[in-house]
């Protein structure tokens, strides 16, 4: 079950250590919003080898990188955006910020569905992001300042399970459409959910800012300072796992984006036009990654909360050992025939996907409340600037290079790249765990980082 919430008893008084009221209601409704949220992102991964026949030319030769750059953009979009809604959030109301880029990206995300030509289904990909920039860096803080820290890990775990359930609906929603319509209907079926969720926002009530972590901040006006803003950048922890966290992203944003066609193509030598076969690549892709996201993601979250009393830095502890066991996986799925190779890519996904939670905890608990979320934009920017903004361009860029003819070309190159950021933030959050704790502890006592 989805972890609750208090009595409602009128004689009940909220505490630090107890989820306020309406926390579960409104982990439900995130959870949703997030949810929806992936299953448009990854609609154009599932969809995109359809993409490239429909407006280009079979013989383009930079076909690859120029679908790799409608992921960039988005994503540019993004993480360029997250920190100017990080700002508002930590000043207004969160809920009708939500609410309206929730309206945004399912519009825009509609309107990738009326795209006939390249332009146009780009400028839909960078409206989709300033969308998602108006959630991205909130909704944690909601959850944050609902439910105490010894929850939280397991409470985020619960929020973020919506990344692999949410991404493998869309490839596999998206395969399923497309090959009974066309890949326009995949991004039109996105505008009425996200209607109905945005209209649910504006009826929520917002929590006190920091109630879980310190005595409560206003609503309307948080008492932030500059030394706040300062110490998102100087508290060490923060930084690595902002750095693992870049090189995880690095990593996912290259296999969600090319791996379906990777697979079906190249490993199974099917056609990019055949639309069946495809999406049966999609509906295996899109079924491993819904089982081991649940599994993986909840594990990780309830493990790391487990061990935070137990282990130093438990959290970046969890996390990074789960990226190590991740590697050796991944580069033998390359290697592996099909179908055993799913077996392999099954335990990368999963230890990919255990550091989801505690990673994102860790970002919550080791800043103050009132910036919360100008730390979770500043962290988006960062690692969505150097992760999957770049990563499908540049496996798409180093598979056009690898060979003169389409025959000889591969994904191999890139892939391995993909493995070996995976390995090195693994290493970056089992050094940064050291200072994990001393920088938590200094916000739950409400001391200033540094000293």
């Amino acid at each position: 079950m989805i972890p609750g919430e208090p009595s409602n008893d009128a004689t009940a008084r909220p505490s630090l250590d107890a989820a306020l009221p309406g926390a579960r209601t409104a982990l439900i409704l995130l959870l949703l919003i997030n949810l929806w949220n992936y299953i448009d992102r990854y609609i154009l991964a599932a969809v995109q080898p359809l993409i490239q026949r429909d407006l280009f030319a079979p013989d383009d030769p930079s076909a690859k990188s120029k679908i790799g750059l409608l992921a960039t953009a988005f994503l540019i979009s993004y993480m360029v955006m997250a920190p100017v809604f990080g700002w508002l959030a930590d000043r207004f109301p969160r809920w009708t910020l939500i609410g309206l880029g929730v309206l945004l990206w399912s519009a825009a995300s509609a309107g990738s569905g009326i795209a006939a030509g390249y332009t146009l289904l780009m400028v839909m990909r960078v409206l989709v992001g300033v969308g998602e920039a108006a959630y991205g860096p909130t909704a944690p803080t909601l959850l944050s300042d609902l439910y105490p820290v010894s929850r939280r890990g397991a409470i985020l775990s619960w929020f973020y399970l919506a990344i692999p359930v949410g991404s493998a609906l869309g490839y596999m929603l998206g395969g399923f459409v497309a090959n009974i319509s066309s890949w326009h209907w995949a991004f039109f079926i996105t505008l009425p959910p996200g209607i109905v969720l945005a209209f649910c926002c504006w009826f929520m009530k917002e929590p006190p800012r920091g109630h879980s972590t310190a005595p409560a901040l206003p609503t309307a006006k948080p008492r932030s300072t500059l030394s706040d803003y300062k110490s998102i950048l100087t508290t060490r922890s923060y930084a690595f796992c902002t750095m693992g966290m870049t090189a995880m992203t690095f990593a996912v944003g290259g296999i969600a984006f090319w791996m379906p066609e990777y697979v079906h193509v190249f490993r199974n030598g099917g056609s990019p036009s055949d639309t069946q076969g495809l999406a049966h690549v999609n509906l295996i892709f899109g079924g491993l990654t819904v089982i081991t996201g649940i599994v993986a993601t909840l594990f990780g979250g309830w493990l790391a909360d487990r061990l935070r009393t137990r282990i130093r830095g438990a959290y970046l502890v969890v996390s990074g050992c789960a990226m190590l066991l991740c590697f050796p996986f991944l580069v033998a799925t390359l290697f592996i025939p099909f179908p055993y190779a799913w077996g392999t890519l099954g335990l990368a996904m999963f230890f990919l996907f255990m550091n989801t939670g505690p990673s994102n905890t860790v970002l919550a608990n080791v800043v103050h409340p009132s910036v919360r979320a100008t730390a979770f934009a500043i962290n988006i920017f960062v690692i969505h600037a150097l992760g999957d903004a770049i990563s499908p361009f540049i496996i798409g860029t180093m598979f056009d290079a690898s060979g003169s003819t389409p025959q000889s070309r591969t994904f191999t190159p890139g892939f391995l790249l993909v493995s070996f950021a995976i390995l090195a933030g693994g290493l970056i959050w089992l050094w940064g765990s050291r200072t994990l704790d001393r920088d938590t502890a200094a916000i739950e006592h409400g001391r200033e980082q540094g000293k």
